[in-house]
């Protein structure tokens, strides 16, 4: 059995969850996200707990069984706390605005790039270099962060562009003659 499967995941208050034999629906104070299950994957409620395992012993319904319970975590977590992502802009004049479901990015370009989010996802800009993305399913808000950040990645000679506020650009060293 996966490793992962074998650890249950834990309901907190104000979560419902409905099982249905090919979807699972999860639903909180933040919004509501549902997943197609495959038929390789059992899945038991017992009180406030889920528990993950194969139907049988193959690799694929161990693998599924463990990809389902994180997935499944997840949702559990997005709809309780919500997920966030944040980005850094380094470089000279290069700015983000937030303008309700648009992000108008100013990155040196000889126009301006406007990022209009997908449903479920804001975006604040706490100041004119810090984007924060927000949503409840964290695969979504990893995706749009990227695509933001795929507009100007972060240069290894001078280190501007867009990058995550965790991430670290290691800077290259120039040509010397």
């Amino acid at each position: 059995m996966s490793r992962i499967a074998k650890y249950p995941v834990d309901l907190p208050e104000k979560v419902e969850v409905d099982l249905q034999p090919q979807q699972i629906t999860v639903s909180g104070p933040l919004g509501k996200l549902s997943m197609a299950l495959l038929p390789v994957v059992v899945i038991a409620r017992d009180g406030a707990r889920l528990t993950f395992a194969p139907t049988d012993e193959s690799a694929f319904a161990n693998a599924m069984s463990g990809t389902t319970r994180a997935n499944v975590a997840n949702m559990v977590t997005g709809v309780s706390k919500g997920f966030e992502r944040k980005l850094t802009l380094v470089g000279v004049g290069y700015r983000a605005q937030a303008q309700g479901e648009n992000l108008n990015l100013s990155l040196g370009f000889s126009h301006p790039v406007v990022h209009k989010m997908p449903a479920g996802i804001t975006v604040a800009t706490p100041t004119q270099t810090e984007i924060v993305i927000k949503g409840t399913d964290k695969q979504r808000v990893g995706q749009v962060a990227a695509e933001v950040r795929a507009y100007r990645k972060p240069e290894p000679y001078k280190g501007k562009g867009i990058r995550y506020a965790d991430e670290v650009v290691t800077l290259k060293e120039t040509k010397k003659k």
